[in-house]
């Protein structure tokens, strides 16, 4: 083994109405994720679970670092392969399931990754560079589901 890296996080229920946790009702799911010397993000349950709209959920956090992982290395092996980026954006989805006793699961992550490069010679290399971003992607490596692609890339005007 190389390396390990250790990653600190506060998570911080904000959500007690005076009542606390009394019953499924008398609290709110908003709560904080705080990481030293960073503004908080405001998060709270998916708004199905009585969460806040206005709100991050987890299930969205999920699928964004999924996205921004792919993302990342995809541009590092870009800058390696002699690949110009010059736009990038992910419409990222997860589709989540439950059972009929509450629990559920992620089925699957699907990245649809719209890159722009800058010349016709790059496209097909653009183009391969995601399977192998995928392959070394640690969040995609750490998850029980499938993470799917679906690439499109194009070239600057």
């Amino acid at each position: 083994m190389r390396a390990r890296h250790d990653y600190a996080v506060e998570v911080v229920w904000t959500g007690n109405t005076g009542h606390g946790t009394s019953s499924y009702r008398s609290y709110q799911r908003i709560h904080e994720v705080r990481v030293d010397g960073r503004e908080p993000i405001e998060a709270s349950a998916d708004p199905t679970f009585r969460g806040d709209a206005d709100r991050y959920n987890p299930e969205e956090l999920l699928v964004a670092s999924l996205s921004q992982c792919h993302m990342l290395w995809y541009l590092h092996l870009a800058a390696e392969s002699g690949v110009v980026v010059i736009g990038y954006h992910d419409a990222a989805r997860g589709t989540m399931a439950e059972s009929a006793d509450g629990p559920g699961w992620f089925e699957q992550v699907v990245l649809a990754p719209e890159v722009t490069v800058e010349d016709h010679a790059s496209v097909a290399v653009a183009e391969a560079l995601h399977e192998r971003a995928h392959e070394l992607c640690y969040i995609a490596r750490s998850v029980n589901f499938p993470v799917r692609h679906e690439v499109s890339v194009r070239v600057a005007n």
